[in-house]
């Protein structure tokens, strides 16, 4: 007899039962249900183009009365009659639509438009020259020597690799960061906020800033039942952070912004928010993220200085979500870091209140998201604190080496004297340009749909509208076991094959339904984007009225 059956042990020893049970609360929209059937659809529309491609090698380049064509089973004379039988039952029936006898499915689009996340090189972004170029130098040292490349990026990878072991960027590096790259993004820091200092000691290079998120939530959570660490996050807010907290065990502490407002920040609400969070855990820190996502408000200078001494009065510690903070387009608006202000407010509260702020080379005019290249910058942390920092995100090694160097381009990029600077200025201009064209072709072309109210684009990369949605929708996706705006979006997907997140993913408040759309795809996709949700909407509104 086996030990396990002595023991009364069988099956499976990891099960859904007796798994980590924080796991299993945790959710992440952006990648959740929908975008799963997404990549199911996908698959679906490739195996049927695949296999009318081979048909199409196969059978139909002969001519139709072809003595070569004898189909399998088939006797010669009756060859001719199964051709054209056999291609008319694989010719498309209307424009678009691919035929059901394929393995594939027979649905009214050729592609699925994913339109779910902010992942620009997917949406058709072109790289920044001047980067990738660097970072090929950096792959392939070899490629110094070719004479195609400009002299500045060589002097870029030079100092890079130099800073590396073995000069391969293909070594560990330090666990906070390449120490020269960390000098950089302090220069970057201190010359976008006027000349505020900045201290190397205090950056920590991360893998995108969700690690960085992930990992400054870890330090700050602890406690048990009505002590347990209380999270303040505006709803709606970007899924990391729930998904985080879920993993952690910690109490989230939701904040409402203010939708008629343009997604504001509502100090009363943060008031409410925090008093009713203190009867049953220990608030101790509020994250905003600016510009906002999903919703693209970029924050008033005053209302940045509002929640800086809220945080000061509450001892609460701040975690600043800037990743989109040169994703500014609206007229009148403006990007004011965090540090900036606090700073500007004088010593009062620059020497006390505690924060951290997060930037990333996944967003902005780079949309590098595989890279995996980010920072975080803490400030008035507690010495032990920070050594306890250091030994966490030691437990990891390092960042992404190649994210790293990707972020010293973004900190330091080509200068005015140098020969890359017009190509480079050219591009991220472009790049910025089409993104606040976009934004404003959003806004409008919603706010034209009965049914649809969508807030101005003012930053980042997503609009989120809210929609109305007829009675017998809703409790259809009731009976369905779905929310609302999830049914909305899966139909939408079924029928059009445009991936979009519900905003019950996001959060909102009870009653109201909305979704997350990222404003990424080419104009021309765009538009085409737009017209099918249009069209879409007044369809679906009809069906359910």
């Amino acid at each position: 007899m086996s030990h396990q059956a002595m023991n009364g042990f069988g099956g499976k020893v990891l099960t859904l039962e007796n798994m980590n049970p924080n796991v299993r609360k945790v959710e992440y929209a952006v990648r959740g249900a929908i975008v799963q059937r997404a990549v199911q659809i996908e698959k679906e529309l490739k195996e049927c183009l695949a296999q009318r491609g081979r048909i199409s090698a196969e059978l139909l380049s002969f001519p139709e009365n072809s003595s070569v064509f004898v189909a399998p089973g088939l006797k010669r004379k009756r060859a001719a009659s199964s051709y054209s039988h056999f291609k008319q039952a694989h010719k498309p029936r209307e424009p678009g639509v691919l035929c059901s006898r394929c393995h594939g499915v027979k649905k009214p689009f050729t592609e699925v438009i994913k339109a779910n996340i902010g992942d620009a090189h997917a949406m058709g972004q072109k790289p920044i020259t001047f980067f990738r170029q660097v970072l090929a130098l950096c792959a392939y040292p070899d490629l110094l020597e070719d004479n195609k490349f400009p002299e500045d990026a060589k002097q870029r990878a030079r100092r890079i690799l130099g800073a590396c072991g073995g000069q391969s960027i293909g070594a560990y590096s330090a666990s906070q960061g390449i120490e020269c790259i960390r000098q950089d993004v302090s220069r970057y820091i201190e010359k976008r906020d006027g000349g505020i200092p900045s201290n190397p000691d205090n950056i920590y290079l991360s893998t995108g800033a969700s690690d960085a998120i992930v990992t400054m939530l870890k330090l700050l959570v602890c406690g048990e039942g009505p002590d347990r660490t209380g999270v303040m996050i505006s709803i709606p807010q970007y899924p990391l952070y729930s998904a985080a907290l879920a993993d952690l065990a910690a109490v989230q502490i939701s904040y409402y912004l203010d939708e008629d407002r343009c997604w504001g920040l509502d100090m009363a609400e943060l008031k409410r928010a925090l008093s009713a969070a203190r009867t049953h855990c220990n608030p101790r820190v509020i994250c905003i993220i600016n510009p906002g996502n999903p919703t693209g408000q970029v924050q008033s200078r005053q209302c940045i200085e509002d929640v800086i001494r809220f945080a000061k009065e509450e001892h609460l510690f701040l975690m600043a979500d800037e990743v989109y903070q040169d994703n500014v387009y609206a007229e009148g608006c403006k990007f004011h870091s965090f540090k900036k202000v606090l700073f500007e407010m004088g010593p009062e509260f620059s020497s006390t209140v505690e924060m951290a702020s997060f930037h990333s080379t996944s967003k902005c005019y780079m949309g590098e998201c595989g890279f995996r290249g980010g920072y975080m910058e803490v400030i008035n942390m507690d010495p032990e604190v920070k050594a306890q920092l250091t030994k966490l995100v030691s437990v990891r090694l390092c960042p992404p080496v190649t994210g790293q160097a990707l972020l010293e381009l973004v900190v330091n990029p080509p200068q005015p004297d140098e020969p890359s600077y017009s190509t480079f200025m050219k591009e991220r201009t472009e790049v910025l340009a089409a993104l606040a064209e976009k934004a404003g072709l959003t806004e409008q072309t919603f706010n034209t749909v009965p049914g649809i109210i969508c807030n101005p684009v003012q930053g980042a990369m997503y609009t989120f509208p809210r929609i109305t949605l007829p009675q017998r929708a809703i409790d259809t996706a009731k009976e369905e076991g779905l929310a609302p705006d999830m049914l909305y979006c899966m139909r939408l997907l079924e029928e059009e094959g445009i991936c979009l997140v519900p905003g019950s993913g996001f959060g909102q408040r009870e009653g109201t339904f909305h979704f997350r759309m990222t404003i990424l795809p080419p104009t021309e996709k765009l538009k085409v984007v737009l017209q099918k949700i249009r069209d879409f909407h007044v369809r679906f509104t009809k069906q359910f009225s």
